[in-house]
């Protein structure tokens, strides 16, 4: 990955320069064929820890370490040359202080090229956004439900109902006031997600929150039907491919089973073939 090939990429500052502006596209991506497919028409592509779930079958994000998000980190650079790249900071490895947070963010952009780091916590983790941001590492929140924290949450509900909602919009504020340049906004009532786009001065990134956010971003393989394991509300399915690759394969073991594949087309002659023909 070299640096003319990230030159056309925005950087934080210009993703925070579209607040109120043409909304933001974002997916997740892990692999560098898939961030091939979305590098001309995401604006930032994120290197999601749900990579645990999706693509290792863990039952959620807190078994995902610093190696499996540089791993897929580095892979993903190799496909983007247009889209920013953000890097989720992984469960255990920011929240003890800000100086491990810093440490670990620095190793995260050091090793893979991100442009931003993003991670969980409102008005808890306002002191280590404002630390690393000083630092020289640009910061993405992400508030409402942080699947990081599903254990205390109580699982995977929607947060700031009722009497919670001022708390949300706190959380939102602070990591405004902190230095992030956007914040993702997981699984709240549309009400308080529009309400919190029109109060702070950053953008608002979407996923089960409103249209009226100031971007949005699903899960890639949610959004393709590749991940059949649950279905959240908020997901839609732009194609069905889960299935469409379950019945390829099935053909392809049909093939083989009936001896049909490989058929005379794929195989090779005993003689090499003469020039201009194919081997």
């Amino acid at each position: 990955m070299s640096a003319t090939a990230r030159k056309k990429a925005p950087n934080a500052e210009d993703i925070r320069a579209r607040k109120g502006g043409e909304p933001l596209v974002s997916l997740t991506a892990y692999t560098t064929p898939m961030a091939q497919l979305m590098d001309d028409h995401c604006d930032f592509v994120l290197v999601g820890d749900s990579v645990g779930m999706v693509l290792h079958g863990l039952p959620s994000t807190l078994g995902v370490t610093m190696e499996m998000m540089i791993l897929h980190g580095q892979a993903v650079a190799r496909g983007l040359q247009k889209a920013m790249m953000v890097i989720d900071v992984p469960f255990a490895s920011y929240e003890e202080n800000p100086a491990q947070a810093f440490q670990n963010a620095a190793r995260l952009m050091a090793q893979t090229g991100a442009g931003a780091v993003k991670l969980e916590g409102g008005v808890e983790m306002a002191e280590t956004i404002r630390f690393l941001v000083k630092r020289g590492i640009p910061v993405m929140a992400h508030i409402g439900l942080t699947p990081q924290s599903i254990n205390t949450l109580g699982g995977y509900k929607v947060q700031g109902r009722d009497e919670q909602a001022e708390a949300v919009l706190a959380d939102a504020q602070a990591v405004a006031d902190a230095g992030a340049f956007s914040v993702v906004l997981e699984k709240v009532p549309q009400a308080l997600a529009d309400r919190i786009t029109a109060e702070i001065a950053i953008p608002t990134i979407g996923i089960g929150a409103s249209a009226g956010c100031d971007g949005q971003i699903l899960v890639v393989d949610d959004m393709l039907g590749f991940f059949t394991a649950f279905k959240p509300k908020f997901v839609k399915r732009y194609a069905e491919l889960g299935p469409l690759a379950e019945q390829a394969i099935a053909d392809y073991a049909a093939e083989v089973r009936a001896r049909s594949f490989p058929a005379q087309e794929h195989v090779f002659a005993d003689q090499a073939p003469s020039k201009g023909s194919k081997a």
